[in-house]
C-alpha cells in the first residue's frame, strides 16, 4: 500500500531532491578529475618510455639485438601516436567539461527551481480559487436541484458539500423555449388534412409501457430472479494524497501512470462498461414501440441513464488485462446476457456484446483517452455504439461525452458530464441530439442538465426530451413550432408548443449505506460476486481486485504490481520476437488475437472494430475453454 503524504512533506522532499542533485555534479567532477590525472600520467610515462628506448637503441649492441630494438621502438612510435591522440582528445574532453559543467549545473538547479514555484504558485492558486467559491456560495443561493423528495443522499451530498466547485462560465442561453400546447390544438395531417383532436388522443404515445425504467419488475422476472448479494465489504478508512503522486502526472496519458489501488473501486473496467446495461428495461420497451421517433426517444434516454451511476463514483476502475473477459448471464432473470473483453493493451480498447431476447442487441468498442490537467482529470471515450432492432431492423449509432474528474488539487472530488451526441437511426435517418450541459454558477438551470430534440430526415422537430443525466429524462411532444424574437448575438429562438412531459427513466435509489460500499448501484453490488463456470479469463477471478473488495489494500497493491509487470513483460517479449524476426528475415509471429471478438470494418461507421464472433456461451456450456 502506498504511504499516505501530507502537505508538510514537500520540504524534506525537495531538500531530497537537491542533495541528489548536488551528489551527482559532485561525482562528475570526481570523474573529470581522474580523467585529467589519467592523462597527465599517460604523457609522463609514455615520454619516460620514448626516452628509455632512445636511450637502448643507442648501445653498442649485437646486430639480432640491435634489430629487435627497432622494432620495439616503431611500435612505441605508434603507440605514442595513438596514445597522444587519445590525450589530444581527453584534453579537449576535459577542457569543455569543465567549461559547460557550471553552465549544466546553473541551468540544471534552474529548471528545479521553476518547477517548484510553478507547483507552488498552481496549488496556491488553487487554493484561492477554492476560497472565492466558498465564499460565492455564502453569499448567493444556488438554483436547487429537481426531484426534491425524489433525491438520493448522494446527490445531495455532492451539491451542498461545502468543498464542491463548479464550472464558472458564462450561462448557455438555450437555443430554443418550449411552451404548453393546447390540448384541443388543430393538428395537420401528413396529407395536410385539418383534424381536431383532444389532449388524450395526442397524447397516446409511449403507451406500449409509461411505467418509468427503474420501477418496472413483471412478475415473470420476479418469479425467475435469482438472489443477489446486496452488500460487500465496508471501504478502508485510508487516507492518501492524490495531489503527490498526480503532480508529477500532469499532460499524460492516465492508463500509463502506476496508480495504487487507493484511488480504485473493486470493479475493472470491463464491468464499469457492462454497468451500461443497468436500465435495459429501456430496450426492452424500445424493442415493443411500432412509432421509429418514439423508439428513438427510448434508446436516448437509455443513453443518459448509462451515467447516473457516475455522479458520485469517483473511484477509478482497474485496468484490465490484455485478453480479460467480463460476461453477465442475466438470460433468465432479465433476457440478456453480455460478454466484455480487453482487445488491446496500448492503446487499451473494450468491446462489449450484448444481446437480449426482447429483440435487441447492444455492442461497442470504447478506447479510453485521459488527460490530467493539473486541477482536473478529462476521460474522452473513444468509439461508436449501436443498438439494433431486429423486428424492425432499426440500426443507432452514437458517441460517449466527456466525463471530467474536478478537484484534483484540493477539495472534495466531484464529475460532471459534459459535450453533445447524435443518435442516429441509420436506416430511417432520424436523429437526436442531445447537449449535457456543464455545470455554472451562473446558469438558472438545474444541475447536470440534459435537452434533447429528436428530428426525422426531413429535419422536422417531434419530441423535446429534458431532465438530467442523474436522475430523470422526460419527453415532450411537439405540436407546433414558431420563429421566436432575436436572442442574444442576434440568434432567433424556436417556439415549441409540446404537450404534457411524459416521463421516460428515472433512476433507481442507491442501496442503503451506499456511501461505505463506493456508492455502488445494486448492480454494480452484484457484478464482482463470485460465479461458478465462467471462463478463467473472467474479471471475477483477478486477486488484486479481490483482494481490495475484501479491505486487503496492502496486499492488493502487491498483486497488481505484480499482474501488471507480468503483462509488461509479456508484451516486451511478443516485441522483441517480432523484431528478431525482422532482423532475421523469417516470418513474424502473429500479432495478439482476440479470443470472442474479431476486427473487421464496420458496415455503418466504415471504420475498424472488434465485433462478436461467436461461440463463448457455446463454450460455457460446454465447460470447453481451449480454443
Amino acid at each position: 500500500q502506498a504511504e499516505s503524504d501530507d502537505s508538510g512533506d514537500e520540504t524534506p522532499a525537495s531538500q531530497a531532491e537537491q542533495t541528489e542533485v548536488q551528489t551527482t555534479l559532485q561525482t562528475l567532477v570526481r570523474k573529470v578529475e581522474d580523467l585529467s590525472t589519467c592523462n597527465d600520467l599517460i604523457a609522463k610515462h609514455g615520454t619516460a618510455l620514448q626516452r628509455s628506448l632512445s636511450e637502448l637503441e643507442a648501445l653498442r649492441l649485437p646486430p639480432d639485438n640491435s634489430e629487435r630494438v627497432r622494432q620495439v621502438n616503431e611500435r612505441a612510435t605508434l603507440f605514442r601516436i595513438t596514445s597522444n591522440a587519445m590525450i589530444n582528445a581527453c584534453r579537449d574532453f576535459l577542457s569543455l567539461a569543465q567549461a559547460h559543467s557550471k553552465k549544466w549545473q546553473k541551468s540544471l538547479q534552474y529548471e528545479r527551481d521553476q518547477r517548484i514555484r510553478l507547483e507552488e504558485t498552481l496549488e496556491q492558486l488553487a487554493k484561492q480559487h477554492n476560497n472565492l467559491e466558498r465564499a460565492f456560495r455564502g453569499a448567493t443561493v444556488l438554483p436547487s436541484a429537481p426531484g426534491g423528495k425524489g433525491s438520493s443522499s448522494s446527490r445531495d451530498l455532492s451539491d451542498e458539500d461545502d468543498e464542491n466547485e463548479f464550472f464558472d462560465a458564462m450561462e448557455d442561453v438555450p437555443e430554443f423555449i418550449t411552451v404548453p400546447a393546447d390540448p384541443r390544438y388543430h393538428r395537420r395531417t401528413g396529407s395536410n388534412l385539418s383534424g381536431t383532436s383532444s389532449e388524450g388522443n395526442l397524447e397516446e404515445h409511449f403507451t406500449e409501457d409509461q411505467t418509468p425504467a427503474g420501477c418496472e419488475v413483471t412478475a415473470r422476472d420476479a418469479a425467475l430472479t435469482r438472489t443477489r448479494r446486496t452488500g460487500i465489504p465496508d471501504k478502508p478508512n485510508y487516507s492518501l494524497n492524490l495531489w503527490s503522486i498526480m503532480k508529477n502526472c500532469i499532460g499524460k496519458e492516465l492508463s500509463k501512470i502506476p496508480m495504487p489501488v487507493n484511488f480504485n473501486e473493486p470493479l475493472s473496467m470491463l464491468q464499469r462498461l457492462t454497468e451500461d446495461l443497468e436500465y435495459h428495461e429501456l430496450l426492452d420497451r424500445a424493442a415493443k414501440c411500432e412509432s421509429a421517433l418514439e423508439q428513438l426517444c427510448l434508446v436516448a434516454a437509455f443513453t443518459v441513464s448509462s451515467y447516473s451511476t457516475t455522479v458520485s463514483r469517483t473511484g477509478k476502475p482497474f485496468n484490465p488485462l490484455l485478453g480479460e473477459t467480463f460476461e453477465l448471464d442475466r438470460l433468465e432473470e432479465h433476457g440478456y446476457r453480455s460478454l466484455c473483453e480487453q482487445v488491446s493493451h496500448h492503446p487499451p480498447a473494450a468491446a462489449h456484446h450484448a444481446e437480449s431476447r426482447r429483440g435487441w442487441t447492444l455492442r461497442q468498442e470504447i478506447a479510453i483517452a485521459s488527460k490530467f490537467r493539473g486541477k482536473y482529470l478529462s476521460i474522452m471515450p473513444l468509439g461508436w455504439i449501436h443498438c439494433i432492432f431486429g423486428s424492425s431492423g432499426h440500426h443507432y449509432t452514437w458517441k460517449k461525452v466527456t466525463t471530467t474528474v474536478h478537484n484534483i488539487i484540493v477539495g472534495k472530488l466531484w464529475i460532471d458530464q459534459s459535450g453533445e451526441i447524435d443518435i442516429v437511426n441509420n436506416q430511417t435517418g432520424d436523429k437526436c441530439h442531445l447537449k449535457f450541459a456543464p455545470y455554472s454558477y451562473f446558469s438558472r438551470d438545474v444541475a447536470r442538465k440534459v435537452t434533447g430534440v429528436v428530428t426525422d430526415a426531413a429535419g422536422k422537430v417531434h419530441y423535446i426530451l429534458s431532465g438530467t443525466w442523474d436522475e430523470k429524462i422526460d419527453s415532450s411532444r411537439v405540436m407546433h413550432s414558431s420563429r421566436g424574437e432575436n436572442g442574444t448575438e442576434g440568434r432567433h429562438k424556436t417556439v415549441y408548443e409540446t404537450l404534457r412531459a411524459k416521463e421516460l427513466w428515472r433512476r433507481h435509489k442507491l442501496p442503503e449505506n451506499a456511501e461505505r460500499m463506493y456508492y455502488f448501484s445494486d448492480l454494480a453490488l452484484s457484478l464482482n460476486e463470485p460465479e461458478t463456470d465462467t471462463a478463467p479469463t473472467d474479471s471475477r477471478l483477478r486477486p488484486d481486485q479481490r483482494l481490495m473488495e475484501n479491505g486487503r489494500w496492502d496486499e492488493a497493491n502487491g498483486e497488481k504490481q505484480r499482474l501488471e509487470e507480468q503483462q509488461r513483460l509479456a508484451r516486451r517479449r511478443r516485441e522483441a520476437d517480432s523484431s528478431q524476426a525482422g532482423e532475421q528475415g523469417t516470418t513474424p509471429p502473429e500479432p495478439y488475437r482476440p479470443m470472442w471478438f474479431e476486427r473487421v470494418e464496420d458496415s455503418v461507421t466504415k471504420e475498424m472494430t472488434h465485433i462478436y464472433r461467436g461461440g463463448y456461451w457455446e463454450a460455457k456450456e460446454q465447460g470447453d475453454w481451449n480454443r
